[in-house]
């Protein structure tokens, strides 16, 4: 076998590695969202890059770069369904600026007020002494901590 390909577990049957787009339908897959071509290009410009915070717009911008011909309503649509899938993690700024995260470990953020910048904080960092208890039906199911920054004047 070649280095871009290997046995499938259980089947047999070849299976190509080290291709973006082939590695982007299986993670679609993974999480039950059909593979079109829109999901395929959007998720490979989203996730080829690494561990990142991009908004809608800022999509929207790249994948005009790259050429994919997509509405803004679609980039909307599409970080909502990998959001809802778990793919993403969304990360809303004073009710109205959302940032979609790429990163799928657990972690917190600082914010860089005045600037569209978002930077991770490990979550080993940051210590939450107590939580209230959720009400009745209910439980925590993730702790998000933002920390806003200021630059300092010099």
């Amino acid at each position: 076998m070649s280095d871009l390909t290997s046995q499938d577990q259980g089947y047999g049957t070849p299976v190509r590695q080290g291709c973006p787009f082939h590695d982007i339908r299986q993670k679609l897959r993974r999480v039950g969202l059909r593979p079109t071509r829109q999901r395929v290009s959007l998720g490979w410009v989203l996730f080829a890059k690494g561990q990142r915070h991009v908004s809608a717009e800022m999509l929207f911008e790249e994948a005009m770069k790259e050429r994919i011909p997509v509405s803004l309503a679609t980039i909307y649509n599409t970080l909502r369904q990998f959001t809802e899938a778990g793919l993403l993690r969304e990360l809303t700024l004073d009710g109205a600026k959302a940032y979609f995260d790429t990163a799928d470990h657990e972690h917190h953020h600082f914010v860089v007020d005045g600037e569209n910048r978002v930077i991770d904080i490990p979550a080993e960092e940051i210590d939450v002494a107590s939580l209230p208890v959720p009400p009745e039906g209910y439980e925590i199911a993730r702790v998000d901590v933002v920390v806003r920054l200021r630059k300092i004047d010099d």
